[in-house]
């Protein structure tokens, strides 16, 4: 029997007669005149099989998604369909693991098969269900250059006679004409880097240069195309997934590699193969490699891993890298890498450790790395929070982020080393660490790369220890005003309301629901060189230029209102109070703005019309207040769905009438958008289709909900005689005023978000 058959065996065979080059031709093409390869299939089969005197095939198609080929077309219906995974443990997986074709005259030959492979073997399951007898089989990649697309597989030679060299050549003719249909129906490319040509990131002449230097260089043609292109890495990651059709895998600190898998694998092993685990079990694992298509390493991998089935992503191998412990120039410990050094170090401390605090010292180097490093994932991930809890008697202590407002696992620390961790992170925010009875209150100020981060830091004693939540605060400029997704209505009035030289106008929420980010940007449209603007915040946490922004100190009396006294000595135009939170500086910021000044503030409510009622139970005097009121804004931060893997649908009726019913029905004209032309969106509900920009979730990002009411003399008529909020509400409704919900209605209907996530943010009013 013969196992295999290359292009080199093939070329010293006996060339094509005639008759089969003919009717390669006439499949050539069909094929290409096709709009696709389905709607061709039925055509072509009979005459793939009479070329081949064969009585079936099947045509697999590799899935982008999983590392499996399922089979599209196939001679018959005995089976609806036939799914492999890239592996030994079946032929055509073989041969698509290995992109070498298979030429077997007795399938049911296991000696032979395990020569190949200890693990090849034939499934016999079909055999044994439909009653067909498999005898013989060609097995053929179908590639575009390294790129696997599918597999071609041809069974049994009619009159039970034996398939000849003859006809596996002209198989793998085959395998080319269908490869060439298959790259236009799957949209791949014919090189790694051509997309990187066809978006005009490149020229042609000057990528085959850099490819030429980089083999002289003996480096990776990425990192040229980086470093000296200046191309980014998500159009290189791009590139690559279109050419290997397999997904591209960023480096992503949120992703814990599988310890287990990785125990007695060493990282300069892995360093060496640059291929990493990512996920997985030895059942099957997911891994990232450079290059999908060398299935020696892949193999190699495996084996190491002791996994039974392997699924492919491409990554860089720079990232390749950072994922094991190592970022450019300069080499920094990954978590994966910290924790295996914190469990040696839990080997040696041993039974020594009675408690949470018997293990390292909280300056030990481990423990150091370790804190640094959830730091530096929390600002990568764009968290708000870091939270750090104990676990029960000796169980793990958990560390969780908050990104878009939902807490997500990051990983577990030994119950011998969480006191080291929480010491440190006292030692940093210069809390007493001794003290372990009483909340503590800090904040501590880090480099992380070039940004400047600063951490404000409570700690709580629970049952179970000492709990920790560190709010961080990754200084950033102004966000425009055109990015806070203001409605019209909203957007013009800020902007008319906001260029009066004088009166308070206020943006209302609970905490974390981005009021200053607002404000900034109300201050960044306002920020002008004939404009003198001061800031007092606490803390400080978006800088910009031309302002003069102060750090309030309440613990030695320098609080909001010994700050706005300050102010109204320094010449100000503008000011901007962190929080209008007593009635000291609620009283100071009325009388600022009656005395010529424009006084910009927060305030935590709920909706617009009760911010007014809540600052008159503070004792401001609601005639003095109604002259200097210019409006409220209140918000709500809203998750919104990924843009890379949303998908659109039609709503049903009764959707779209509980939509309008909540809008209200009498308003929802004013939307333009006629009932039966409303299209949302919804996270991806297809399991095939993975995102990595969102980690399949569905979700990424959050946005502004809005609530404006504005202070007309009707308004201000209600103020000065303390109506009630019911009748505030209602006047603002009246005159314009959406409340959150409705705005969030009306971006749902824009297909940024959907109702159950506005309903976790808001109430039907």
């Amino acid at each position: 029997m013969s196992s295999g058959l290359t292009e080199s065996s093939t070329t010293r065979a006996s060339t094509l007669d005639d008759d089969a080059r003919v009717r390669l031709k006439v499949l050539h093409d069909l094929v290409h005149e096709a709009s696709t390869f389905a709607g061709i299939y039925a055509q072509i089969e009979p005459q793939i099989l009479n070329v081949l005197n064969a009585e079936r095939m099947t045509i697999y198609q590799r899935l982008k998604t999983e590392n499996d080929i399922v089979s599209r077309f196939k001679t018959g219906s005995d089976v609806k369909e036939i799914r492999v995974p890239l592996s030994p443990s079946s032929i055509s997986g073989f041969v698509a693991l290995t992109q070498q074709p298979l030429f077997l005259n007795d399938v049911y030959d296991d000696s032979a098969l395990k020569k190949l492979h200890p693990n090849l073997r034939f499934d016999r399951s079909f055999d044994e269900r439909t009653g067909f007898r498999t005898r013989s089989m060609i097995v053929v990649p179908i590639m575009i250059n390294k790129a696997l697309l599918g597999v071609l597989q041809i069974i049994n030679k009619r009159n039970e006679g034996a398939f000849s060299e003859m006809d596996g050549k002209i198989a793998m003719h085959i395998a080319k004409i269908i490869a060439s249909k298959f790259q236009e129906d799957v949209s791949a490319t014919g090189a790694a880097y051509t997309y990187l040509v066809q978006q005009g990131l490149i020229g042609h002449d000057k990528l085959e240069q850099l490819l030429d230097e980089a083999a002289k260089r003996r480096v990776h043609p990425s990192r040229l195309l980086i470093d000296e292109m200046h191309i980014p890495t998500e159009a290189i990651g791009k590139s690559l997934e279109m050419f290997y059709q397999v997904p591209y895998q960023p480096y992503d600190p949120a992703i814990l590699l599988p310890v287990d898998l990785m125990a007695d694998v060493k990282t300069a092993y892995l360093k060496k193969l640059l291929c990493i685990p990512l996920e997985g079990n030895r059942k099957r694992v997911t891994i990232a490699i450079d290059d999908p298509s060398d299935h020696n390493r892949i193999l190699e991998i495996q084996r190491v891993l002791r996994a039974e089935n392997v699924a492919l992503r491409v990554s860089l191998p720079e990232d390749i890298l950072r994922f094991l412990g190592e970022t450019g120039a300069g080499a920094t410990m990954d978590l994966n890498a910290i924790m295996g050094q914190l469990e040696e170090e839990a080997a040696v401390v041993g039974e020594e450790a009675e408690d949470k605090e018997g293990g390292l010292d909280e300056n030990a180097a481990p423990i150091i790395m370790l804190v640094n490093k959830i730091i530096s994932d929390a600002v990568t991930m764009n968290a708000s929070d870091i939270h750090i809890e104990p676990g029960k008697e000796k169980a793990p202590t958990q560390v969780r982020m908050r990104v878009d407002g939902n807490c997500r696992q990051i990983l577990q620390i030994p119950s011998t080393h969480a006191g080291a961790v929480l010491s440190r992170i006292k030692i940093m925010s210069r809390l007493d660490i001794a003290e372990r009875r009483k909340p503590q209150d800090g904040k501590c100020k880090l480099k992380i790369g070039n940004r400047q981060i600063e951490l404000r830091v409570a700690t709580i004693p629970t049952v179970n220890g000492e709990s920790a939540v560190l709010r961080v605060l990754a200084g950033a400029g102004a966000l425009p005003m055109e990015k806070l997704n203001l409605s019209a209505r909203n957007f013009e009035q800020i902007q008319e309301l906001t260029s009066h030289p004088h009166g308070i106008f206020l943006v209302v929420g609970p905490t974390g629901s981005g009021k200053t980010t607002t404000l900034h940007a109300i201050l960044g449209h306002l920020n002008q060189p004939d404009k003198k603007i001061w800031t007092a915040e606490d803390p400080v946490e978006i800088t910009q230029p031309g302002l003069q922004q102060v750090q309030v100190l309440p613990k030695i009396g320098f609080d909001f209102a010994a700050a706005m006294r300050a102010f109204l000595r320094a010449d100000p135009d503008i000011i901007l109070i962190g929080e209008m939170r007593d009635r000291e500086t609620c009283h100071t910021g009325v009388e600022a703005s009656l005395t010529g000044h424009m006084v910009l503030s927060t305030l935590h409510t709920n909706s617009a019309p009760e911010t007014i009622t809540r600052l008159l139970d503070l004792g401001l005097d609601p005639l003095n207040f109604a002259d200097a009121f210019l409006g409220v804004l209140a918000q709500r931060l809203l998750r919104t769905l990924c843009p890379d893997c949303k998908e659109q649908y039609t709503p049903g009726d009764e959707e779209i009438r509980r939509l309008m019913h909540y809008y209200s029905e009498e308003l929802f004209p004013e939307l333009n958008m006629p009932p039966e032309n409303i299209k949302l969106c919804r996270p991806n509900s297809n399991p095939d289709k993975k995102c990595d920009k969102c980690g399949n979730s569905g979700y990424r990002g959050r946005t502004g909900i809005h609530e404006l009411l504005v202070a007309t003399p009707a308004m201000k008529a209600l103020i000065a005689r303390r109506a009630p909020v019911g009748e505030l509400r209602a006047l603002a409704l009246k005159e314009g005023m959406r409340t959150l919900f409705q705005d969030g209605i009306w971006k749902i209907l824009r297909g940024q978000s959907e109702l159950t996530q506005l309903l976790k943010c808001t109430t039907v009013e």
